[in-house]
């Protein structure tokens, strides 16, 4: 199973708004049964914590159910069992970075928008999704856009990596390594 972990600060707002967006987007794609995604934060202040009321209303108008949704920290331990590591904001990214135990985890990290064709051609630095939660309602619509626009490029590089192709060529080459 491919495995996803969408991080931001605290895991109340813009992470959970990605993974129930990412869910939905998978599902769409018939691809749900392989795809495991989930959220965390890279500070415990809103540790146990329910999403934001404001995430929680504009993803109940997108018909997503987040009313379950407990924040929680992401563990570097994660690493290992994760594929990609979904940052939401630079600061997230670097942080995440850092904490990798190596090149290969550390290479795991991608900031969620690299995977809008739209700004394709910005630099890492002017990727970030901002924070809604100094904001009001129009801040989360925002925010949400910036995430929904890159969820269909999550979906079909992850639907790259998934193809029977190509993983029977990646299989061949660890078979072949071994033997």
């Amino acid at each position: 199973m491919y495995s996803i972990v969408a991080v931001c600060t605290g895991n109340i707002c813009r992470s959970p708004m990605a993974e129930f967006a990412l869910r939905r987007a998978f599902d769409a794609a018939g691809l749900a049964e392989r795809v495991r995604i989930d959220s965390a934060g890279v500070s415990d202040e809103e540790l146990g914590s329910p999403v934001d009321p404001r995430a929680g209303d504009l993803l109940r108008r997108e018909g997503l159910d987040a009313s379950r949704h407990a924040a929680q920290v992401f563990d570097p331990l994660r690493f290992d069992d994760r594929d990609l590591v979904l940052a939401l904001d630079v600061v997230h990214w670097r942080r995440l970075r850092a904490l990798a135990p190596d090149g290969p985890a550390a290479a795991k990290v991608r900031l969620l928008r690299e995977f809008d064709p739209a700004v394709e051609d910005l630099e890492p630095d002017d990727l970030g999704i901002y924070d809604p939660w100094y904001g009001g309602p129009e801040d989360f619509e925002t925010t949400y856009g910036m995430i929904a626009a890159a969820v269909p490029g999550v979906v079909r590089a992850v639907a790259r990596e998934l193809a029977p192709d190509r993983g029977s060529a990646r299989d061949s080459a660890q078979d072949a390594g071994r033997a």
